[in-house]
């Protein structure tokens, strides 16, 4: 395996050789030298992930060396080695930015553990900047598509959970963007500085799922060469998102419940208990509660997850959203491939009709088949695949509960506009009470709606 590139500057002889022949034993590449100005030609000419340098040098000093690699890359870290007794040093250092500091003399075993948290913090430096990169231009509300009802319920809902620090627990079937919305919600949070991390559980070994959320240390089991950071700590003071949590085994699913609870764990063959601050999202597009009465799911983990549901809409139930997601798409394609290719009202009409099982996916497959495609610069009806464009016209086959929400929503709005927001004539107009109408105006997102009454008391 590839490991980071590490440069030491130390200019007595045989603790530089030392330590060098131990890195590379540890599968790093190596570049030593034994002065400042050696140190900084090598900094402009390599690409390096770690340095080690001794704060006292003869020319420049190690101070100097923190400084350059600093302006060169902020993701570079440093450790500095300082003289016993030298504590202004390593203030110092640590002050400019370095990642630790070891004094002389040192225990190898110890630096190499430094090492590896260093190279590791670099790693993950790194993807924090090429994730930032991408959030720019991707991960913003705009990213979500969708002008329905049900679209802008969602919206309204997304805006107050990226207010708060609750667990969330997306829920849909599968192709209906729960990654897509896991990621806005860390983006427009808070925490938005910090890591996203997103985990398929589904896609991990039952025998390595522990290891991959929680880390595992050296030789905990074969192949373990070295530590390794589990998923859980690198989205420290970020966002974790658990894809697919309803595929968790169950002995794992003990481990969870207790991050949750507690936010801590230890990695796999260690002792050493660990705490993070991480936001949990979890998705699923399992029923959870049936798989706690069929005993494939802890009770205890579900409520813990289960804090703010988000029931995200199967396409079938926006096909209003279809020619806008359409033309968002075809867009994003011309884009990739260098055409201008557009979908005729045909075409568009027949996706409108089509029930879409694999909901926004499918969509995104079928456009950018399309796109690559196409003859001229006009997809066709004659051009979508025979089962879509075969599609019958559809009655909306929403279910019963949300049609009555949105007739619910609207005639209490209705009612508050009447009343002026007063909610104490609104409920006694609506045959409810003051309470009951409080939980409903919160449920449909319309406390702004109301002003509250003084009551007095004689």
């Amino acid at each position: 395996m590839s490991r980071a590139a590490v440069l030491i500057v130390e200019d007595d002889k045989i603790m530089r050789q030392s330590l060098a022949d131990a890195l590379e034993d540890e599968g790093y590449q190596v570049v030593a030298v034994a002065g400042g100005g050696e140190g900084a030609v090598a900094l402009e000419q390599g690409e390096f992930g770690l340095v080690i340098t001794d704060v006292r040098l003869p020319d420049v000093s190690g101070l100097a060396i923190l400084k350059k690699a600093r302006q060169i890359d902020p993701a570079i870290q440093v450790i500095v080695i300082t003289g016993y007794g030298s504590i202004e040093d390593a203030v110092a250092a640590m002050r400019a930015g370095a990642f630790d500091y070891v004094t002389k003399p040192f225990d190898l075993e110890a630096m190499l553990l430094t090492v590896a948290r260093a190279v590791e913090h670099h790693r993950l430096t790194q993807e924090n900047i090429r994730l930032r990169r991408q959030v720019s231009t991707y991960f913003d509300t705009s990213a979500i598509i969708g002008d329905s009802p049900p679209m802008r319920r969602l919206y309204a809902l997304l805006e107050r959970v990226c207010r708060t620090d609750s667990t969330v627990l997306l829920l849909g079937e599968s192709g209906t963007g729960k990654e897509l919305v896991a990621s806005t919600i860390h983006y427009q949070s808070d925490r938005r500085q910090g890591p996203f991390v997103a985990v398929n559980c589904a896609a991990l070994p039952e025998g390595l799922i522990e290891s991959e959320l929680f880390g595992h240390e050296k030789g905990a089991f074969t192949g373990a060469n070295a530590r390794r950071a589990g998923r859980f700590e690198l989205a420290h003071q970020g966002t974790i998102f658990l894809d697919e949590i309803g595929d968790v085994p169950l002995p794992t699913q003990v481990k969870l419940l207790r991050v949750l609870e507690e936010r801590a764990f230890e990695r796999v063959g260690g002792g050493e208990t660990l705490e993070v601050d991480v936001r949990v999202v979890a998705a699923t597009n399992k029923d959870l509660q049936a798989e706690v009465q069929a005993g494939r799911f802890r009770e205890d983990l579900f409520y813990r997850l289960n804090v703010i549901p988000i029931e995200l809409p199967p396409l079938r139930e926006r096909a209003e959203d279809i020619p806008l997601l359409v033309d968002h798409f075809t867009a994003r394609f011309n884009d990739r491939f260098g055409r201008r290719v557009r979908f005729s009202s045909g075409a568009v009409a027949a996706l409108c009709r089509y029930g879409f099982p694999g909901n926004v996916r499918e969509l995104i497959n079928l456009v950018e088949r399309a796109v690559a495609l196409a003859d001229g610069d006009t997809v066709e009806l004659a051009d979508l695949p025979p089962h879509v464009r075969g599609a019958k016209e559809r009655v909306p086959l929403r279910p019963l509960a949300a049609v009555t929400a949105e007739a619910e929503q609207r005639h209490i709005q209705r009612i508050l506009a009447f009343t002026g927001g007063n909610r104490t004539q609104a409920a006694k107009l609506l045959g409810i009470s003051r309470k009951t109408l409080w939980e409903k105006m919160r449920l449909h997102g319309l406390e702004d709606q109301g002003r509250a009454e003084t009551h007095r008391t004689t």
